[in-house]
């Protein structure tokens, strides 16, 4: 666009609200208004903070350094003028949950990225674990869906679902909220209900090698922290069907109070006394100020 289309554009945006404000409907002139003000607002906002990462930048600023504002990335991908190429932003999301990951045993591999649509492949515990498919869409999803808004959708290898299914390797697909609208019926079947990330607080009770079980948004969590990594789970003893309120730690193995079950507390709960038995994880995020949130309201 030159400058002369540049003002014809301004022009033509002028005589439009013009319009608008001379609307016989007061309601529906109201909304337009607060509507385009609205968008005003948030262009302001992106140049301002443009205008800010250039005067750090000493009068210049990268393209990159640009887009690691949340704000101005969003708005360069509505205009397809994102400067990081999409796999890049997806292999920065996944090292962001890896740690998350790696620390209940598991990992995830980016397999490919084709019209829009992401591939992975959960390994280690992630792959065939009960919750499995949770962890990919509270941890996983929303950690692509953050620097990735253009991705349509994210289809995973390993997850529980395909473990148990005896006619070959089908994908779950999981989409991304706000790219393809709210959960699928079939996302809300397999995880029971609606799932959200509650705030369990620092957790600065919980000292190494201990155990405390706390009550978060209304559900009943255990928590556990070893060598400085925080674990979660739900405090009810698949053994035995009895709560685990003070399950004793020993190295990293949980063992239930009742029957006597020990389960292997970084790798995913899994007992060792009986293989086909588990705890139930809850998916646990840390937040750079050391904050602890919990996936809450979905069993696995």
């Amino acid at each position: 666009m030159n400058d002369t289309e540049a003002r014809e554009r301004v022009e033509r945006v002028e005589t439009l609200l013009e319009q608008l404000e001379s609307l016989p409907d007061a309601a529906a002139r109201d909304s337009a208004t607060a509507m385009a003000q609205a968008l005003l607002d948030l262009y302001g906002e992106g140049l301002a903070r443009v205008m800010e990462r250039i005067a750090e930048g000493g009068g210049a600023a990268s393209p990159e350094a640009l887009a690691d504002d949340e704000l101005i990335s969003h708005l360069l991908l509505l205009h397809d003028l994102h400067p990081v190429a999409l796999e890049t932003r997806v292999l920065g999301a996944l090292g962001e949950v890896r740690p998350y990951l790696e620390s209940h045993g598991g990992n995830v591999e980016l397999v490919e990225i084709e019209d829009g649509v992401v591939r992975l492949r959960l390994q280690g515990s992630c792959s065939g674990c009960p919750s499995s498919a949770m962890t990919l869409k509270l941890a996983i999803e929303d950690a692509i869906h953050k620097v990735a808004p253009d991705v349509e959708a994210i289809e995973a290898e390993g997850t529980a679902a395909e473990a148990q299914s005896d006619a070959g390797p089908p994908l779950l697909q999981l989409e991304v909220p706000g790219a393809l609208g709210a959960d699928s019926p079939a996302d809300a079947s397999a995880n029971g209900a609606e799932a959200a990330w509650a705030m369990a607080g620092g957790l600065s009770e919980l000292s190494d090698g201990e155990t405390v079980v706390k009550d978060v948004a209304g559900d009943l969590v255990l928590f556990l922290k070893i060598n400085g990594t925080f674990y979660s789970y739900r405090p009810l003893c698949p053994g035995c069907d009895e709560p685990l309120k003070e399950p004793a730690l020993i190295r990293t193995e949980l063992v239930c109070e009742s029957c006597g079950n020990h389960y292997d507390a970084i790798r995913a709960g899994r007992c060792l006394d009986a293989p086909q038995l588990s705890l139930e994880p809850v998916p646990l995020l840390v937040s750079d100020d050391g904050l602890v949130k919990v996936a809450l309201g979905t069993a696995a």
